[in-house]
């Protein structure tokens, strides 16, 4: 690829690549839909078609842990193999290993296959959402970041929202297996045939912006790109610099790593929570979904936000807003009470979600950002498994569910003040860097 093919070639902007931009925009809805059909059902039956005891707590925040740990991972190898191998590439090992999760949920003996279950699903999550997310932001502008991700996460947590409620009705009516074998591989296989017909490969878009950047030819404002990493840096050197050696980046990996604790928390205890207060797995599904639904639709104006206010303070008061929504699940017991809370805690998720991706992007270089974000994404990621053996550990020595309703609410408090500290505002256009 010659410097003049690149420069001319490859247009960047969502008008200039719409028809790609919609493609992987379904994409991570279907990635949305594999991972919501996993959150209601599951949880909630634990006890009854799986054989956890009552009480477990350690046992039952197990399959979450995996997928956390493994997801994280993943996100990590990801990212490093999407600059060598291509993202539509990584994208498609992502779905074919989700081929299996609806035959082990049918012939599951023992909650063990459900763990065995959600590792693959992590497996498939870390390499398909990270694609469908990197391969947007290959072919858009920087001045369209924001919306660029917030549509993105908007169709991905859209789809686990409709998932959930979906999976809850159709266990009623074909049992709880049978349901999920379905849903599950009309799912799976839809999405390997779109990425196999119609999904392009975005990473020629990001090794033009990076010549284009390399060769001054870049418009607009210059971001505040790290000045302690090389052009073509190691994986060591972006881990290192994204998980302690550049303040901004640290800042932003703490509050992706805690903010997993609130969707450990909404994936297992909240579903745990509300059967013990007597509603149907329908009612459940609502509930659940309603946080899904006001995540993921906000998400659609939040991120346009950011690129007009900054990341900075809707990431800090969404961390804010998210951790006070937690917290008052507790404070009441109707079904009206909890959906309001859950409506809370997503709309405070909505306003720091796609930001802080969006933070990430802005001053990672085009030549390793996929490497930043699989990075971001494995702290992130992490933050499942760490928050899932946090919220095991308090909930088995209080034996109280609740008590993890409360560690999660005051981590989200310290995590956003720590942004709010350690951080700046990362947009190129409201903080860009100097002229030398």
């Amino acid at each position: 690829m010659t410097t003049s093919k690149t420069f001319h070639d490859f247009n960047h902007g969502i008008r200039d690549n719409l028809t790609q931009f919609l493609h992987q925009l379904f994409q991570v809805l279907l990635v949305g839909l594999t991972l919501g059909m996993m959150r209601t059902v599951i949880p909630a039956l634990a006890e009854g078609e799986f054989g956890v005891p009552k009480g477990s707590f350690m046992l039952l925040m197990a399959f979450v842990v995996a997928f956390g740990f493994v997801k994280g991972t993943l996100n990590f190898v990801a990212g490093r193999l999407s600059e060598r191998l291509g993202r539509r590439n990584v994208l498609l090992m992502g779905w074919v290993t989700a081929l299996p999760i609806p035959f082990i949920i049918l012939y599951a003996p023992s909650w063990n296959w459900i763990v065995f279950a959600t590792i693959l699903l992590g497996v498939n999550q870390g390499f398909t959402w990270s694609m469908t997310q990197t391969s947007k932001l290959d072919i858009t502008r920087p001045d369209q970041r924001g919306l660029t991700i917030g549509l993105n996460e908007f169709a991905g947590y859209v789809g686990v929202a409709i998932a959930g409620i979906i999976t809850g009705y159709m266990a009623i009516h074909f049992g709880a297996r049978q349901g999920l074998l379905i849903f599950g591989l009309i799912v799976i296989v839809l999405a390997i045939i779109l990425t196999l017909l119609w999904v392009k490969d975005t990473l020629p878009w990001a090794k033009a912006e990076g010549a284009r950047h390399a060769a001054g030819k870049s418009v607009g404002p210059k971001p505040r790109f790290p000045q302690n990493i090389s052009d073509h840096p190691s994986t060591w050197e972006v881990f290192t610099l994204m998980s302690w050696r550049d303040k901004r980046m640290a800042a932003i990996s703490q509050a992706g790593l805690v903010e997993k604790f609130v969707d450990a928390l909404i994936w297992v205890f909240y579903p745990v929570y509300l059967f013990q207060h007597g509603l149907s797995l329908s009612h459940i599904g609502w509930v659940v979904g309603i946080y899904g639904f006001v995540w993921g639709g906000s998400q659609f104006f939040t991120g346009k936000l950011s690129d007009h206010i900054g990341r900075q303070k809707p990431i800090v008061w969404g961390m804010w807003i998210c951790g006070a929504g937690v917290g008052m699940m507790l404070l009441g017991e109707t079904v009206v009470w909890w959906s309001l809370s859950a409506a809370i805690t997503g709309f405070g998720m909505a306003l720091l979600y796609p930001n802080l991706s969006a933070a990430v992007s802005d001053i990672a270089h085009p030549n390793w950002r996929g490497s930043a974000i699989g990075i971001y994404r494995f702290w992130r990621d992490l933050g499942y498994g760490i928050g899932a053996l946090a919220l095991g550990l308090i909930a088995s020595a209080s034996g109280v569910i609740s008590s993890g309703f409360w560690l999660v609410s005051i981590a989200m408090l310290l995590s956003g003040a720590v942004v709010w500290i350690w951080g700046e505002e990362t947009h190129p256009r409201l903080n860009p860097a100097s002229a030398e």
